[in-house]
């Protein structure tokens, strides 16, 4: 979707919030990748990115303890309280991933609900975790889910996940009742695609889907729109929506930014007259940019245009292929992928129901 329709999405859903709503927090959610391991993660500037929301979903922890010692980082760093709550490890097999909420003590409050889904069809790899909060600055209460949707090898993989989460969505109504519910994830998914047809069936919208959200090898390049705030219009005072590009902020490479903080860039949605939390001299200037100026914009990928890192978005392209993908230009249609080794008919009719591939 061209951002200047998501421009009018995000506009038209603004348009239908009831003027007497009143909350002002700042809602986010963030893939800080393998929060936990052994990684060199630099905690410091993990800190200074989360402390610009008022409540975090946090996926991909892969050691519980992590969030405690960058709930401690915040206090240290901001002079505020914090609390955070983490779900147990979830997942299939020896690899396991736990969920977390970090939200600041001053702004939000716990009600209730803290609990893992009971996957009615066994279709999750990764159970989503979810709890109802309260801002303590207007009274406010709000679900907030959290879900990392499996990558798989293809987009095919992901989809059954992708189409659960409106029977999830649907569960989430009979478990916290009319509460407002914020759904936030790492989809794997672009927020256009087909296959969020369930949801969308339920009214549910994407709104902070500013542009891709992970951080691409190449300074200023953001590959993939993967990571997602869904709600229903109308039911929270949503004014203002984004990703915080938060290299920029730090002042420092995307390259730098992968290793040491997260390959995800955090997604947000404001409520009231809320404001993210940037300190004026980490460079907050360019945080709120949606796309600097000068940075090439990858709405849908271009077998001959498009870097490589952008065609590893489509299913079955993984670096060596899209090196042959760059090497076989120029495509004169999708079909002719076939040509590529390990890409038949059927791998390739993945790739165009991917609904990824630019338009003639």
């Amino acid at each position: 979707m061209p951002r200047y329709l998501r421009r009018l999405t995000l506009a038209l859903l603004l348009a239908l919030i009831p003027v007497t709503a009143v909350a002002d927090i700042v809602i986010g959610s963030w893939n800080i990748r393998h929060l936990g391991w052994a990684n060199g993660k630099r905690f410091d500037q993990v800190a200074q990115i989360a402390q610009t929301m008022d409540i975090v979903a946090i996926q991909e922890v892969m050691d519980p303890a992590a969030v405690d010692r960058l709930e401690q980082r915040l206090e240290r760093q901001t002079g505020e309280a914090w609390q955070s709550m983490t779900s147990h490890l979830i997942g299939r097999g020896s690899y396991r991933e736990a969920y977390a909420f970090l939200y600041r003590d001053a702004s939000v409050e716990y009600v209730d609900g803290a609990v893992v889904f009971l996957d009615h069809g066994d279709t999750f790899s990764r159970e989503p975790y979810s709890a109802r909060f309260r801002s303590r600055h207007s009274g406010t209460d709000f679900v907030l889910a959290n879900i990392h949707v499996l990558y798989g090898d293809s987009v095919s993989d992901r989809l059954p996940e992708i189409h659960a989460l409106g029977d999830y969505w649907d569960w989430l109504e009979e478990v916290y009742g009319d509460t407002p519910r914020v759904l936030a994830c790492d989809c794997n998914l672009a927020s256009e695609h087909r296959g969020w047809r369930p949801m969308r069936n339920r009214g549910v919208v994407s709104v902070a889907n500013d542009g891709a959200t992970t951080l691409s090898s190449h300074h200023g390049v953001y590959a993939n729109e993967y990571d997602h705030l869904w709600v229903v219009p109308g039911r929270l005072q949503v004014t203002d929506a984004g990703k915080l590009r938060f290299p920029e902020l730090l002042g420092i490479s995307h390259e730098q930014a992968r290793a040491t903080v997260s390959d995800h860039a955090p997604v947000w949605i404001a409520l009231g007259d809320a404001q993210l939390r940037i300190d004026s001299s980490l460079g907050a200037s360019h945080a709120r940019e949606s796309q600097a100026a000068n940075d090439p914009v990858y709405d849908c990928v271009d077998l001959n245009r498009s870097p490589r890192d952008v065609l590893e978005r489509l299913p079955h392209i993984g670096e060596a292929r899209s090196r042959h993908v760059v090497e076989g230009r120029p495509w004169d249609a999708p079909e002719s992928l076939q040509r590529i080794r390990g890409l038949g008919p059927s791998r390739v009719g993945d790739i165009i129901d991917s609904g990824l591939l630019c338009h003639g």
